[in-house]
């Protein structure tokens, strides 16, 4: 059996008692302020230590499991759990688009992601652009570089 790297994303901070409980069942990193954790499930499938993962966390107050690397289709895996009405309002217009449930969420997810990506893209040209106007290319690149070289990288906790 493979094992699985998934990251959980927490609806609220953990305290160091729930952390200390949750790590003796299972192997855990946390983030600084203990909203995000990394474990290691074994299981056949990424979708399989999903499922085990979200069946025996069940006291972690957790919002979304996901894989932490793509699989062989270069995707992540998400588990989200939905409270009852959202679930079956998703079942509902996934019926109304004979799809499943998942393929609907895929689908609107990928929508999503593609929408955001093209409105970030139309933002930075614009700003780009806005920048070209009182500046040379030369000038702007030699101060992207300047920036960049001045940032660490690394998010404060």
């Amino acid at each position: 059996m493979a094992h699985h790297a998934l990251e959980i994303t927490l609806t609220r901070p953990l305290t160091a008692a729930e952390l200390h409980h949750a790590a003796r069942t299972m192997p855990l990193a946390a983030n600084c302020d203990a909203t995000r954790l990394m474990t290691v499930v074994r299981a056949k499938t990424a979708g399989k230590a999903l499922t085990r993962l979200r069946r025996s966390a069940t006291r972690l107050p957790i919002d979304v499991i996901t894989t932490h690397y793509p699989d062989r289709c270069g995707k992540i895996l998400l588990n989200v759990a939905f409270p009852p009405a959202a679930h079956t309002a998703l079942k509902a217009a996934a019926g109304r688009a004979a799809q499943t449930p998942q393929r609907f969420m895929e689908l609107a997810v990928h929508r999503a992601l593609a929408e955001h990506a093209s409105a970030e893209a139309d933002r930075l040209d614009r700003a780009l652009q806005d920048l070209l106007a009182h500046t040379t290319p030369v000038h702007l690149i030699a101060a992207v570089e300047h920036a960049l070289t001045r940032t660490s990288g690394a998010a404060p906790c």
